[in-house]
């Protein structure tokens, strides 16, 4: 399994609007092959936090490629995430 998690922080812009439909877009794109999948904030405890995660879980590499290159995804990230994203780190790993 790769467990794939993205950290986010959003524009000083950003509205709780937009990071809801982000959210919602993201967890609606149908995908077999994501078993897994989370959206946090931040709780806001420290100053230096970035302001969401992403957690998904994928079934092997060739799942979290092909997620890489869908369709689905490409809309959810371009809409409405990319409008609002200010910084992205991304950690993959076998799980």
């Amino acid at each position: 399994m790769i467990r794939s998690i993205l950290l986010l922080k959003f524009t000083p812009e950003a509205t709780e609007a937009q990071i809801d439909a982000f959210a919602t877009a993201l967890s609606q794109v149908p995908f077999e092959r994501r078993r897994h999948f989370e959206f946090h904030r931040d709780a806001r405890l420290t100053g230096d936090a970035m302001d969401a995660a992403v957690i998904a879980d994928f079934d092997d590499e060739e799942a979290y490629r092909a997620w890489t290159d869908d369709p689905g995804h490409h809309k959810a990230r371009s809409e409405f995430l990319d409008p609002i994203r200010q910084q992205r780190e991304r950690l993959l790993y076998r799980a």
